[in-house]
């Protein structure tokens, strides 16, 4: 099939492969799968390492039954459609380690670390991998990818950028600094992660209900403006415990209080941004977290200078992305 590319977004926890109209960006059709590199690194340990099969060969077996998956789906042969591949799968624990690209890293994807591993017999489709970017004290696989990827799409509607901090929000979620057409900087911040461990495996996990939809009582999100606003100036170790004086006190109910911790967390997240005042913030909304956080920038006056990036554009971003870095390599180009 020509003019056809597999795209697949491989993630620690998550896996998905679209087969992509390579001539208008369109989505064919996608298949998803809990089956990240994480469990599939776990399982190569388990059933390939031991027997001598390398780590890049396990992976490729995976990949090939998820393309087998996706070609039942659409009806078609896929054999030799070349795949590009972002997040995870070019990390340590991934099909084969992909160096770092350093900063500053331009926008457009020209300066993006890959690497091509050739088709083989068992497996006939070529593979791009993408490498992610680092920073002196930070690191991100696949958010690199995905932010070329919607700076296109937002220049194709003649949106300017510039000095723009891109929030990403998530388990770990990214602070991107955009400057001059380039990446100069950007943080990680483990505010999901960090609810996570604390709502489910600490002193605190007694003490709230986490809420399993995104529609919230007043009391919920009055609890949650609190949590915003709470000083945690001296530190947010001690503001944590609070979480648990709460539910001594019967201040909120284990609910509340569960919107309240969330409000510690990504208020002490989006604090940083307070002073940062000459700086536009682009929001992007493909998150069930994106409620909380507009609520957030809106309790800390960061609303007026930030826009919303809508789920439906986040969601083509990875694909624009994985096209424009393949173009950008010339690579495939002329197959």
């Amino acid at each position: 099939m020509k003019n056809y590319l597999l795209g697949c977004d491989w993630g620690t926890s998550s896996f998905r492969l679209r087969l992509i109209n390579s001539q208008d960006q369109q989505l064919v059709d996608e298949i998803t799968s809990p089956e990240g590199v994480a469990s599939t690194f776990t399982a190569w340990k388990k059933q390939g390492e031991s027997v001598g099969m390398s780590r890049e060969r396990f992976f490729r077996q995976q990949l090939r039954k998820q393309i087998e998956r996706l070609a039942d789906v659409v009806g078609k042969r896929l054999k030799g459609i070349p795949i590009v591949i972002s997040g995870m799968a070019s990390s340590s624990i991934g099909m084969d380690e992909v160096p770092y690209a350093t900063l500053p890293f331009p926008t457009d994807g020209s300066l993006a670390s890959v690497k091509r591993l050739d088709s083989q017999t068992e497996f006939p489709h070529e593979i791009l991998l993408i490498g992610g970017v680092c920073s002196e004290h930070d690191v991100m696989r696949g958010e690199e990818t995905q932010l070329i990827g919607l700076l296109s799409l937002l220049d194709t509607k003649y949106y300017p950028v510039q000095d723009t901090i891109i929030l990403f929000p998530g388990t770990h979620s990214k602070h991107i600094y955009i400057q001059d057409g380039q990446l100069i900087d950007f943080q990680t911040f483990m505010t999901g992660e960090v609810f996570n461990l604390m709502s489910q495996h600490s002193i605190l996990k007694d003490s709230v209900e986490a809420p399993r939809s995104i529609a919230f009582s007043k009391n919920e999100l009055d609890a949650f403006k609190v949590g915003i606003h709470e000083d945690n100036a001296t530190s947010i170790l001690n503001t944590l415990f609070r979480v648990r004086t709460n539910q001594l006190f019967n201040k909120f109910s284990k609910r509340e209080n569960a919107l309240y911790l969330s409000g510690l967390l990504i208020g002490n997240e989006l604090k940083s941004l307070v002073d940062k005042k000459n700086w536009h913030l682009i929001v992007c909304s493909g998150t069930n977290l994106y409620e909380l956080y507009k609520l957030g920038m809106q309790e800390l006056h960061l609303s007026e200078r930030s826009t919303t990036i809508s789920a439906d554009l986040l969601d083509k971003a990875t694909v624009a992305g994985q096209l424009k870095i393949m173009q950008s390599q010339l690579i495939f180009v002329s197959k």
